[in-house]
């Protein structure tokens, strides 16, 4: 497996070993010692499974008590990955990085806790599944305003056509605004 650094230090984009022949493929997902010898040690508590039509636009979420590290990949279609730096003591606050998880580059990303999170789905029946690292807590959620002009996020817009947000995601709060961690 590679593991690549991005402009983030601690959001990794990941490359699985893939072996495939004529009957299909295997890849090792996930290996706490092998990804522990690439500086993940990650102890996950719950999985999720997404599925989105193409232009819907999940994000940018996270939890200010229980904060998620988030192991992701995109096993059908394809979604433009999102995470924006909420650590206050970090060089990188306000920072985000960005990448095309898809079932074709089997590629994953992780995404430590102190970070918001969130995708757009640029095919239709797009899946993507993500471990956590501590469970899902509503009364903790928060959402980041997706098109904050602060966070100037390139969102790939035009390959999508009609964006689709939930109510929740419509209202997020700006950077300036945002609850975020020490």
């Amino acid at each position: 497996m590679k593991v690549h650094g991005t402009a983030i230090a601690d959001v990794k984009l990941i490359e699985p070993d893939v072996f495939g022949d004529a009957r299909g493929f295997f890849v090792e997902t996930w290996n706490a010692r092998t990804f522990r010898a690439h500086g993940i040690d990650a102890n996950f508590v719950q999985d999720n499974h997404s599925r989105s039509a193409r232009g819907v636009l999940r994000g940018l979420h996270y939890q200010v008590v229980q904060p998620q590290g988030k192991l992701l990949r995109v096993v059908a279609g394809r979604a433009y990955d999102v995470a924006v730096d909420l650590r206050r003591s970090s060089p990188s606050f306000g920072a985000w990085v960005g990448f095309e998880l898809s079932a074709d580059n089997r590629q994953m990303a992780w995404i430590p806790p102190g970070f918001a999170h969130g995708f757009l789905s640029l095919e239709d029946d797009t899946d993507l599944l993500y471990k956590c690292t501590d469970f899902y807590a509503p009364q903790h959620e928060r959402t980041l305003k997706w098109d904050d002009p602060a966070l100037g996020i390139a969102w790939p817009l035009d390959r999508v056509g009609e964006l689709t947000l939930s109510a929740k995601d419509r209202v997020g709060a700006p950077l300036a605004r945002a609850e975020a961690y020490p």
